[in-house]
């Protein structure tokens, strides 16, 4: 048998293709030329408009991804998940964008929705994954890269403390999956915030639409990420608190070395 493993994903790369270059490729290249024109403001030759810079910053993560998926021959759900989001703000945009130009009035409402909608999907997606062969919560946590847990079960075992070990780690998965509840919820206040007072008529409605749409994914990845990595330390203390308990072993004794 091959003992090659599947090349995974870089996650510089990652970070660089799905927010900074497409943050970039919104905030600088969607200025409308002939809009810029008619205000007497010099054109740039990386002024391409609102249409093709949004297409652009969409075909970035969504080419990668398909890349990445292709590379490596391996399904992420977590790729997947951000490929979904990437065609959602694709087909969202169309639909928002009139043809005069303008923008539809509510797109604020339903760009929070549809921000929020992906952590919401993963929140209730590790709840419902505890009973399953795959927990997500041993994806994120609690897995035999950090825990020695075959020495936990065994301890488990002769404790006879089973029920108490299933209470403890569904507590801890409805702690972590928690902060993509929260994650959610700061989504949707975000995208009402950013949007708040936009001109959905005004002449450079879609460039200001692209403006909005690179600050929301720039501030989402870091409205997502930070009550996660909070979370996720809280979830850590309360399992080892909890594995102390039931085993009586030491954080030494419950973890790995590294």
């Amino acid at each position: 048998m091959s003992s090659t493993k599947p090349k995974q994903e870089n996650p510089l790369a990652n970070i660089l293709i799905n927010v900074l270059i497409p943050v970039l490729v919104l905030s600088y290249l969607s200025k409308d030329p002939v809009i810029q024109e008619q205000l007497g403001k010099p054109v740039k030759p990386w002024h391409i408009g609102p249409v093709y810079s949004m297409a652009v910053a969409l075909a970035l993560p969504l080419g990668y991804g398909i890349w990445a998926f292709i590379k490596t021959r391996k399904f992420n759900f977590f790729s997947a998940l951000g490929l979904v989001s990437v065609l959602l703000t694709g087909g969202l945009t169309l639909y928002l964008w009139n043809q005069d130009g303008s923008v539809k009035p509510n797109a604020g409402l339903l760009f929070g929705i549809k921000e929020g909608s992906i952590p919401l999907v993963l929140g209730v997606a590790i709840l419902l994954s505890f009973r399953s062969a795959n927990p997500l919560l041993n994806v994120f946590l609690y897995n035999d890269t950090l825990f020695d847990i075959p020495k936990i079960e065994n301890k488990i075992r002769e404790q006879q403390a089973e029920t108490g070990y299933q209470n403890l780690l569904l507590q801890a998965t409805r702690l972590f999956a928690a902060s993509f509840l929260l994650s959610s919820l700061m989504n949707i206040t975000l995208a009402l915030w950013f949007f708040r007072g936009f001109d959905h008529t005004g002449a450079n409605a879609l460039e200001t639409y692209n403006g909005i749409v690179a600050k929301l994914t720039g501030w989402g990845f870091a409205v997502i990420g930070v009550p996660i990595l909070i979370f996720l330390f809280f979830t850590l203390r309360f399992l080892l608190k909890g594995l102390r308990n039931l085993t009586g072993f030491k954080d030494e004794d419950l973890m790995l070395p590294r």
